[in-house]
Order: structure tokens, then C-alpha cells, then sequence
């Protein structure tokens, strides 16, 4: 049998994913236009940042119109996945049929965050350590799921091998989730909670996943750059590959892995992508809450624009003193002057 291609589409439940590169949950982060931009350079399917199934239950207007948004932009390439957190089913599975009625294409619950502030709520990587009740979590947002659609959205979940090392709780907890909640895959990060991003993933766990489990594995953690991305997913024989942090800022990691392209980008176009996500949190925040949110996205851009260490830091410090978007484009555009002179 022929090993499958990044590039060759594949089936989550009865969803057909046209490609096995996607967009992983980043928390704080992965708003509509995070997952689209990622979505215009290949990525099959996006997952956004995780959700307060609490939140959504109680009807939170924040978290209901602003975190639950999916532009229409974003169908136009692939799937949508809205990612869940929480500890209690009822609330879980009322989450998971607004999601669903709200037009998500999947739905993922989060059963691998480190965070201590959400592991203390008894969500996230703390239910390895309460199988029984992620297990009823992930089974309430399959039966939420399935509520008010003909066709149910495929549930997922995502899984840390453990919470500290050596443990494989979660290589078994994988298992439940498919044969008693009817989870339709998983997306395993075979690094234990405690080592949060650290560390070297285990992926000789996450080959045995593949071929113990009867429902594909999606293959996230520590893949940073193509050529890893390739070797791990030739490895474990994964359904697919969710990037993470090596997508901040650098989109073109999608068009390296699935459209062949070999080049860095041009500063030109590492500029005209931070413009364009400015143009988008404008759109999503107003200018004002914009101003401070893009703050955290300088750093992964300023970073590519390969500049001398000094002028790289001076700009970086200054991007994080404007105090409009007005003087970041300032800032942004002298530098594309300066790159311009220097050509």
C-alpha cells in the first residue's frame, strides 16, 4: 500500500479533508483570520483557539460573537474547527450543539493544556488524570454535536501522552475516546503536560497510536520546519500533521509543504502579510483593541524580516511602544523604504 501524501486529501468521519496539513488550536491566538490566513497557503483545516464550553452555555456575548466567528472566507478552502474546553458534560454538550448550529465543520475538545489555570478548573491536560469523566466530556459533546444537524460534526479531541514523563495515560485514554464516546480522531502531542513545549516529542508513542487506533491520528508537537514535518509524518504514519508555533508569523511553512515552495520570503512579503494582518484586526477588534492585540504578532514577523540584530531590535521596541496603528504602519513603512534603498 502507497504511504499517503501531505497533499492528498483524506476523510475525518464523513468530512473530506482536502489536504493532511493543518492549523493547530493556538490559545489567545487563533481567531477567523489567524485560521484563514493560514488557509490561504494550503492548510486543509483550521482549528481555532480554545473555547470556554462554560462560557458559550451561559451565553457570554464576548465569546459568542467575537471567539465563535467563522468568516465565509474561510470555507472557500477546507474545514472549520471550533475547539472546546471544560470539565462538565451538560455544559460541554450544550456547547457543542451552538458550535454546531453556528455552522463549525468539527469540533475538538482540549484535553492536553498545561496551563495550570485551566488544569485547575479540572479541564484540559487534568482530565488524563479523570479518564472516566473525559470520556463522558467527549461523549456529551458527540451527542451535542449531533443535535440539530442531519449529518453530525465530527468530534475530536486533543491529547498530551501524559501529564508528567512516562506516563501513557493518554496513549490510553485515546483509545476510550473512540470506543466509548465515538470521538472520530484524535490529535496526539506525545510530549507529557509537564514538559509544556519542551523536550523531544515521543513519536515511536505516537507511531504505536496509529497502529493501535481505529480512527486516524493527527500528529501535532515540535513540528516546526518541513523538513521535520515530513520525516515525523513518514515515521508514525499519521493521517495528518497539525503545525502549532512554527505557523506564527510564517504562513509560508503551508506553501513549502504543500505547494512546493523552497524560498524564504521576501521581506516585501513579510511586510505586505503583517499589513494584511493588520488590515484583519482592524476589521475583527476595531483600531483601538487592534492597536494592543498586534503586539504579540510583531515579534514572529519583525523576525523574518532579516535585518541587522540592532535595527531589528529597535524596531521590535518601537512596535511595542506605538500607540496607534498609524505609527506601527510608520515604523513598518521606513523599513520598507530602508529595505527598498538597500535592494
Amino acid at each position: 500500500m502507497t504511504a499517503a501524501a501531505l497533499t492528498d486529501p483524506w476523510m475525518l468521519g464523513s468530512l473530506r479533508v482536502p489536504n493532511r496539513v493543518m492549523l493547530a488550536p493556538l490559545a489567545g491566538v487563533g481567531n477567523w483570520f489567524v485560521r484563514l490566513q493560514a488557509k490561504r497557503y494550503g492548510a486543509g483545516m483550521a482549528v481555532s483557539e480554545m473555547v470556554s464550553s462554560h462560557a458559550i452555555h451561559y451565553g457570554n456575548e464576548k465569546t459568542c460573537n467575537e471567539m465563535l466567528r467563522i468568516d465565509p472566507r474561510e470555507r472557500r478552502y477546507g474545514p472549520v474547527s471550533i475547539q472546546l474546553f471544560g470539565e462538565d458534560p451538560e455544559k460541554m454538550r450544550s456547547a457543542a450543539a451552538h458550535v454546531a448550529a453556528a455552522g463549525a465543520d468539527v469540533i475538538d475538545i482540549n484535553m492536553g493544556c498545561p496551563v495550570p489555570k485551566v488544569q485547575k478548573t479540572g479541564a484540559g491536560a487534568a482530565l488524563l488524570a479523570d479518564p472516566d469523566r473525559a470520556v463522558a466530556v467527549a461523549r456529551a459533546a458527540v451527542e451535542g454535536a449531533g443535535e440539530d444537524r442531519r449529518v453530525p460534526a465530527p468530534v475530536t479531541v486533543k491529547l498530551r501522552s501524559g501529564l508528567r514523563a512516562g506516563d501513557e495515560s493518554g496513549f490510553d485514554l485515546a483509545h476510550r475516546l473512540v470506543a466509548e464516546a465515538g470521538v472520530a480522531a484524535i490529535a496526539f502531542h506525545p510530549r507529557s503536560a509537564a514538559v509544556h513545549h519542551k523536550g523531544t516529542p515521543d513519536y515511536q508513542l505516537a507511531g504505536r497510536l496509529v497502529e493501535s487506533l481505529p480512527a486516524p491520528v493527527i500528529l501535532t508537537g515540535g513540528l516546526s520546519d518541513a523538513e521535520h514535518v515530513r520525516e515525523a509524518f513518514a515515521a508514525t504514519g499519521a493521517a495528518a500533521v497539525m503545525l502549532a508555533r512554527g505557523a506564527l508569523g510564517n504562513p509560508w511553512l503551508f506553501a513549502e509543504l504543500l505547494h512546493g515552495r523552497v524560498s524564504e520570503p521576501t521581506r516585501e512579503e513579510v511586510l505586505n502579510e503583517l499589513d494584511w494582518t493588520i488590515d484583519c484586526a482592524v476589521e475583527h477588534l476595531g483600531e483601538p483593541r487592534a492597536t494592543r492585540y498586534l503586539r504579540k504578532f510583531y515579534p514572529w514577523y519583525v523576525v523574518r524580516l532579516r535585518l541587522e540584530p540592532a535595527a531589528a531590535r529597535q524596531l521590535q521596541e518601537s512596535l511595542q511602544r506605538a500607540d496607534t496603528l498609524a505609527r506601527a504602519r510608520g515604523l513598518l513603512g521606513l523599513d520598507r523604504q530602508a529595505v527598498a534603498q538597500s535592494a
